[in-house]
């Protein structure tokens, strides 16, 4: 069993005034967003981890509009691109034009170049356009031409998918996917929010006005925090048996899923599972992580890795059943 007794107390270097800030963002945000804190704490820890966010939703659940507030409430350069069938690499990176008057060719730089980029239905474009966006997702720059030019950092590619209208859609290959860091579900509100959103909507003039809170040195700053939070050997060593327990569940007394695993996740889960936690410990203003830091964020960060098969398709057995499992049956040792 995990031995609490050991972890040290919260301490001043958690920088308070970072951490109201924080507070600020989420109450600047939910000046035109009602009801998706759970969306906008995930965004914030990819941003303060350097780790691009996929989110999975119906149309209509504010996502687009919760990223733009998001960017003018952290000051940070904001680009939407819209994917579509016909869009094409240099859509998105750039290209080079011809300069007619002083005869030389001269560089357009695409939406790429932004801070947060905004890949609005990422699964809409076919994949030599999502392709585009892995040097960058990755490497943090972009090559046109022959050059290669480095993206102004933070940079971080936040893509929305609709899960319910698959005609005419591109799935994402694995090895993008699995260069997001977290795949997040946005669910309905509750009744209480859409009655909010829903007289906000029904006055015309109104007009959500939000402020910046935070400049890319104090995100640089958290990113530095956060880095700093403790985590234990222990709990390292719990991260790995989780990651393990995907790909071979029969050794974790989980036989019964192991029919159903083609592919467990890789080894950017463990990287990112160990980010997150530290992230979630920082959001809720500890200086050192915890079992539930890391339970919190397993399902945003395994369920889009591990690759089942068909039969467990027609048994109904989602990603998320072997997740619960796998929490429920990994011991902390």
């Amino acid at each position: 069993m995990f031995d609490s007794s050991s972890l040290p107390s919260a301490t001043p270097a958690l920088a308070p005034d970072y951490q109201q800030k924080i507070k600020q963002v989420f109450a600047e945000v939910g000046k035109v967003v009602v009801g998706q804190q759970y969306m906008v704490g995930r965004l914030l820890i990819g941003l303060f981890t350097g780790g691009h966010i996929l989110l999975e939703g119906v149309p209509g659940l504010a996502k687009t509009l919760t990223i733009s507030t998001l960017s003018k409430v952290l000051h940070l350069h904001f680009q939407r691109v819209q994917f579509t069938p016909d869009l094409l690499p240099s859509d998105l990176v750039g290209t080079m034009i011809y300069n007619q008057g002083q005869s030389v060719f001269e560089v357009k730089k695409g939406p790429i170049f932004a801070n947060l980029v905004l890949a609005d239905e990422i699964n809409r474009s076919p994949a030599k356009v999502q392709s585009a966006l892995l040097e960058a997702m990755q490497e943090k720059q972009v090559t046109i031409g022959e050059t290669t030019y480095p993206l102004d950092l933070p940079f971080l590619v936040l893509a929305t998918q609709n899960p319910v209208e698959q005609e005419g859609t591109y799935p994402l290959p694995e090895a993008q996917v699995d260069r997001f860091m977290m795949k997040v579900y946005v669910d309905y509100l509750k009744k209480t929010d859409e009655l909010e959103v829903m007289r906000r909507m029904a006055n015309m003039s109104y007009v959500g006005e939000v402020n910046p809170i935070l400049t890319k040195d104090d995100i640089f700053a958290i990113r530095n925090l956060i880095n700093q939070v403790q985590i234990s050997e222990t709990l390292e060593k719990y991260i790995i048996e989780l990651v393990f327990a995907t790909r071979r569940p029969a050794d974790y007394d989980l036989a019964e899923f192991q029919q159903y695993v083609q592919f467990g996740v890789s080894p950017r889960a463990s990287i990112a599972l160990h980010r997150a936690a530290k992230a979630v410990a920082f959001l809720d203003e500890r200086d050192y992580v915890l079992p539930e830091d890391i339970k919190d964020v397993a399902g945003d960060v395994l369920n889009h890795r591990i690759l089942l098969n068909y039969e467990a398709e027609a048994d109904g057995i989602k990603t998320q059943d072997l997740i619960d499992a796998i929490l429920r049956k990994v011991p902390i040792s």
